[in-house]
């Protein structure tokens, strides 16, 4: 419940739904209206249990809508200083291989995304889209050690001073609609959205061995606001 709590008041009023949520919001509604019909067509239904699975039905429905929202993120950060890609936990910061864009070693930050945090992404860092590519595949619990090279998942390598910088989109197993708003070519600016997962999911971010980590597993961070690292 920790992004409930974190809410001021003044974010709510800034909050937007994202459009990748539109047509989901628009079948789940037309589902519990459905619902919502058949339980009242119910002969003999008690008045008290047609309230308690329209409040239930309710509840679903905001939970929804809050999966989809979209509040303020602040952003101040220096050129060389790398932000978080998305809101959650970081469950991973160790030295690994990253054989498709970097071709060796790297330093990998893995953080997981439950079902309540915001799952739009934005670029870490400013630079060119050298690198971009959409891979299927399976659809493993997101914190699965073999879910960065198995599941469905996308590539992206932007170039930086000290080195290419890489970070994916990684569906879970509800997760299974990734979304991309950017291109290879495309000059990205440092904070832009780039992207949209549904439901659980994680994002792995892999950086120049030079680069200073400044978080570690356990902390919760905040896109375009939390700074990951800082680059020489």
């Amino acid at each position: 419940l920790w992004p409930f709590f974190c809410c001021k008041f003044s974010d709510f009023r800034a909050m937007y739904i994202h459009p990748a949520g539109y047509r989901v919001i628009l079948v789940f509604f037309l589902v519990v209206f459905l619902i919502a019909l058949l339980v009242h067509q119910i002969p003999g239904i008690p008045r008290l249990a047609e309230y308690v699975v329209g409040g239930a039905l309710l509840i679903l429905c905001l939970l929804v809508l809050w999966f989809f929202r979209i509040p303020p993120r602040p952003f101040d950060a220096a050129p060389n200083e790398v932000t978080s890609v998305s809101d959650g936990k970081v469950v991973l910061v160790e030295e690994v291989d990253e054989p498709e864009v970097i071709g060796g070693k790297a330093i990998k930050i893995c953080v997981f995304l439950s079902i309540f945090d915001v799952h739009a992404q934005w670029a870490p860092i400013g630079g060119k889209l050298e690198y971009f590519k959409y891979h299927e595949g399976e659809y493993l619990v997101a914190w699965h050690e073999k879910s960065s090279t198995l599941n469905e998942r996308t590539t992206f390598g932007q170039a930086t001073p000290s080195g290419m910088l890489v970070w994916r989109q990684i569906a879970g197993a509800v997760a299974r609609r990734i979304r991309w708003f950017v291109e290879e070519g495309q000059e990205i600016a440092h904070g832009q959205e780039c992207g949209f997962i549904l439901f659980g999911s994680r994002i792995d971010l892999y950086l120049p061995l030079d680069a200073e980590v400044v978080v570690k597993p356990g902390d919760r961070v905040v896109a375009r606001s939390t700074v990951l690292a800082r680059l020489p």
